[in-house]
């Protein structure tokens, strides 16, 4: 039974995950999540009583495999080049695979953040080591000197904001392009990359 069980919840995920990306939140419907995991609405509540608790269950996942990842990059004996550059790949790939996430997050964010920032300590990201990591390169002299909470939002923001804007981006730069925007996101990351080290390693 346990087996089945746990077999139905990952229809689900999968399912939800697919209609997420498709349609929004917004436009997410139950009967849709159902219909793609080929279960009736009733079992689909059964598992999740409403679109939010079944998006905070994929969220929860996802941090799950990403916040360690990031962590452990962060506290590697790495360069901090190599780092900031595994970084943004660790970024760039999860906003690929799952592109709902930001606006998700910037609604519940405006909404009620408590329910997220549960979900963020429970996973030990810890943003003070990042920033510590790097203020001891910048001591080092193995790049410029700037308050790193900035250049992390720097970095992030760089990530984040062309699938958080899908719809701009996608109207704005390509005409409603899907092809050409999809081509855009998978060059991200090497031009972030390009962009930030270009722009923070001191040149001897």
């Amino acid at each position: 039974m346990e087996t089945k069980k746990d077999s139905t919840e990952d229809k689900i995920l999968e399912a939800a995950k697919n209609v997420f990306v498709a349609k929004g939140m917004e436009g997410a419907r139950m009967q849709e999540i159902a219909d793609a995991a080929g279960i009736n609405k009733a079992l689909l509540h059964y598992y999740f009583r409403s679109k939010e608790r079944l998006f905070e269950a994929i969220f929860a996942e996802i941090i799950k495999f990403a916040f360690p990842k990031i962590t452990r990059i962060v506290q590697s004996d790495e360069p901090i080049v190599t780092k900031i550059e595994q970084v943004i790949d660790a970024y760039i790939d999860l906003l690929i695979k799952h592109p709902f996430i930001p606006g998700f997050v910037m609604k519940e964010l405006s909404r009620d953040p408590s329910g997220l920032f549960k979900i963020v300590i429970k996973f030990g990201l810890n943003p003070q080591t990042i920033f510590d990591h790097i203020q001891l390169a910048m001591d080092r002299g193995e790049i410029i000197q700037m308050p790193p909470r900035h250049l992390a939002a720097n970095i992030i923001s760089m990530c984040i904001f062309p699938f958080a804007a899908r719809p701009l981006v996608s109207f704005v730069l390509f005409k409603d392009d899907q092809v050409a925007l999809e081509a855009f996101y998978a060059e991200r990351a090497p031009v972030i990359k390009k962009f930030v080290i270009d722009a923070i390693v001191i040149k001897n």
